[in-house]
C-alpha cells in the first residue's frame, strides 16, 4: 500500500516485463509521472493495486502466427472457390434469364393470336347466325341471293383465317 517512485526499467523489472511494456502500462492505467534530477521519468505507482500478467514470451505467439497465416491461405482458396461457383451461378442465371424472356415473347405472341381467334370466332358465329335467321324468315329468289352472297363472305373469311393461322 506504499506508493514508489520508479523508472519504466525499474517498474518493468518488478513487474516482470520490458521497460516499453511498463511505459505502455503506466499511460494506459494514467499513473501520474515525473522528472527526475537526471532527466529520466518517474512513476508514482502502488504495486499492490497494480494487477498486472505478463504475456508468455514471443516464441508463443510465432506459433500462433504460423497458425493464423495457414488459417489466411485456407480462407483465400476457399474465397477462390466461391467466387468460381458464384461466376458459374451468375451464368446459369443469365442463361434461365434469356429464356424466361423468349417464353414470355411466345406467351405474348399465342395471346395475340388467341384474341385474333376469338374475335374472328364471335364475328364468324354471328354471320352464321345472320344467315340461319334468313333462312328462317323467309326463302325468296331476292333472299336467296343475299345468302349465297353471305355464305360467300363467311367462307372467304374461313379461309383467310385458316391462312393465317398456318403462316402464324
Amino acid at each position: 500500500m506504499s506508493v514508489e517512485f520508479l523508472t519504466y526499467a525499474a517498474l518493468g523489472a518488478r513487474l516482470n516485463i520490458s521497460a516499453a511494456a511498463a511505459r505502455s502500462l503506466a499511460r494506459r492505467l494514467h499513473l501520474p509521472r515525473s522528472l527526475s534530477e537526471d532527466g529520466k521519468a518517474l512513476v508514482s505507482v502502488d504495486l499492490a493495486e497494480v494487477r498486472h500478467t505478463p504475456h508468455p514470451p514471443g516464441g508463443h505467439r510465432a506459433g500462433e502466427a504460423v497458425q493464423l497465416r495457414a488459417m489466411i491461405v485456407t480462407l483465400q482458396a476457399e474465397i477462390v472457390q466461391l467466387e468460381a461457383r458464384a461466376a458459374g451461378n451468375r451464368a446459369d442465371f443469365e442463361h434461365e434469364r434469356e429464356r424466361a424472356d423468349r417464353l414470355i415473347a411466345e406467351v405474348l405472341q399465342a395471346t395475340a393470336e388467341t384474341t385474333a381467334a376469338r374475335e374472328a370466332t364471335a364475328r364468324l358465329e354471328g354471320e352464321v347466325a345472320a344467315l340461319r335467321a334468313a333462312v328462317r324468315t323467309g326463302s325468296s329468289d331476292e333472299n336467296h341471293g343475299h345468302s349465297a352472297r353471305r355464305v360467300g363472305h363467311v367462307a372467304a373469311s374461313l379461309v383467310e383465317a385458316d391462312r393465317r393461322a398456318s403462316r402464324g
